[in-house]
């Protein structure tokens, strides 16, 4: 869209060559006609011809009248701009006639009521928490996929070899080093197995992940990465141990 700035530009040398022209063609037509009356006269000259000086007299006189009427249209803009209050103003009872008022009571009134009823309630965002909500402003997608950088960095600490990550590499793959860290269920499943159905899910699946999904996937990350510290802090101690019997028998 054109901006303000540009339409009132616009609109000014649209005015200034309206006037410009209206200017030439007044002064072509007036130069045409004392040529004319010239011609026409009997002696051919200026010299006591009636035909150009009332001609020359209708041309100032077109001029003085555009020019008084130029004047006023201009003061009585600027007059009226002037009565118009700069600053922001109430408008009370006192100010318009009471039908107005009252009509413009009623549209505020009108207005206020549509915009309350026009809130969004219970809105709800697929793959993102609900408003009010235990989750609200989280991506479920972005968040699962956080937490794979989290265990990777996890397990390097614990298993100085494990493999670096690679791009859409399998869970279940990828961490298989720690699998036997983790505590199985009575269907002989870990939470690295579930960790991994619902890394996929958020990976390539077409619909975002429900916040079902979303619990299931955070609980088996935060099961795995308690299981992740809980054996580096294992390590620390039997370090600690070590030096401490090594130090004795020195």
């Amino acid at each position: 869209m054109l901006s303000s700035r540009f339409l009132r530009s616009l609109l000014q040398i649209s005015y200034t060559l309206l006037v410009l022209g209206t200017f030439c063609a007044t002064l072509l037509s007036c130069i045409i006609l004392l040529s004319q009356a010239v011609r026409t006269a009997p002696n051919r000259s200026w010299d006591k011809n009636f035909n150009a000086l009332i001609i020359g007299a209708s041309y100032v006189a077109l001029f003085v009248a555009s020019l008084f009427f130029c004047l006023k249209r201009t003061l009585a803009v600027r007059l009226k701009l002037s009565r118009f209050s700069r600053t922001h103003k109430t408008i009370t009872r006192g100010d318009v006639p009471d039908s107005v008022h009252k009509f413009i009571t009623q549209e505020y009134a009108r207005a206020c009521l549509i915009a309350y009823q026009s809130q969004p309630t219970g809105a709800f965002h697929e793959g993102w928490g609900k408003p009010g909500g235990q989750y609200e402003g989280v991506r479920f997608r972005s968040v699962l996929l956080e937490t794979i950088s989290k265990i990777d960095l996890l397990a390097h600490l614990v298993i100085p070899t494990h493999p670096s990550l690679k791009p859409h590499a399998r869970m279940i793959h990828h961490f298989r080093f720690i699998l036997p860290l983790l505590i199985s269920n009575e269907d002989n499943l870990t939470p690295l197995h579930y960790y991994d159905s619902i890394i996929q899910l958020a990976r390539i699946s077409h619909r975002e992940p429900t916040e079902e999904e979303f619990e299931l996937g955070m609980e088996s990350a935060d099961a795995i990465i308690q299981a992740l510290n809980e054996c580096r802090l294992a390590m620390l101690e039997d370090s600690s141990t070590q030096l401490d019997l090594e130090s004795e028998e020195s």
